[in-house]
């Protein structure tokens, strides 16, 4: 079985800093306790309204982590340009829309597929490597590879909301996902189609010879199953890690989703 990379997203750490204005938390230190404590790599996302990740942030990151730093943007033109001058191991293209609480859904490979062949090329002309947010399907992949990509990163947001309307006290709290409000039976269909789905893209993406990842909603209940699909070499996990901490401190939170995530 192939090594698994564990990405942490500590976006949520600045979201935290910003909410009252001051640098405190220090995502500085949030960066080296997680690459202390098992990190593969650090993940963060510079999104257009700068809601939470700063230019400088991304400088200093860039700067000071001993491991390699994932860059995840949106195909904005601007924004490209400071991801080509910052020149991180990697960049993620993500769709990105101003009034979403988080990422909603895969990038739109068919609609934007110009948009993005030109930002692809634009990161590659200062030695980037990208890789693609997108939905788990096999026209994404085949779109993914024809548009010049390395890596596809699978959004796993839909298996994970089913997986908490099933498995959680979700259903009977404010963050109900309306839509998947199901029997729970309809619910174990969808979750098995839906996992599925994320194990025939990602073993079809790997065959026409793209690298693999998959993140979004994946926490400590819901990981092992997609740790089963051997095609996926990188998960990319956040908002669950940093909510752990709270209770157990950062460290501790990444070591235990890094024991969850080795293979």
């Amino acid at each position: 079985m192939n090594k698994m990379t564990l990405g942490i997203n500590i976006d949520h750490v600045a979201v935290l800093r910003e909410a009252r204005r001051v640098n405190d938390p220090d995502i500085l230190q949030a960066l080296y306790t997680a690459c202390e404590n098992g990190a593969d790599q650090i993940t963060i996302h510079l999104r257009e309204d700068r809601r939470h990740i700063q230019d400088s942030d991304v400088k200093n990151i860039l700067m000071h982590s001993k491991v390699p730093v994932n860059l995840e943007c949106s195909i904005n033109k601007e924004i490209l340009d400071i991801v080509s001058t910052m020149r991180p191991h990697r960049a993620t293209l993500v769709p990105e829309k101003r009034e979403e609480v988080t990422t909603e859904g895969g990038l739109d490979v068919v609609r934007f597929e110009d948009e993005i062949k030109y930002a692809i090329e634009q990161l590659h002309d200062s030695l980037i490597p990208v890789s693609l947010f997108v939905d788990p399907t096999i026209e994404a992949m085949d779109r993914s590879k024809e548009l010049g990509a390395e890596m596809v990163e699978l959004h796993t947001g839909l298996y994970s909301n089913l997986f908490a309307m099933l498995h959680s006290n979700l259903p009977y709290s404010n963050h109900a996902v309306t839509e998947l409000d199901l029997p729970r039976n309809e619910l174990e269909v969808r979750l098995e189609k839906s996992l599925n789905e994320i194990k025939t893209a990602a073993l079809h993406a790997k065959k026409i010879g793209l690298e693999v990842a998959a993140g979004h909603g994946l926490n400590y209940h819901n990981v092992s199953e997609i740790m089963n699909i051997d095609a996926i070499t990188e998960l990319n996990i956040g908002q669950s890690i940093i909510a752990r901490s709270v209770f157990t401190g950062l460290g501790d939170a990444v070591k235990e989703m890094k024991k969850l995530t080795s293979r």
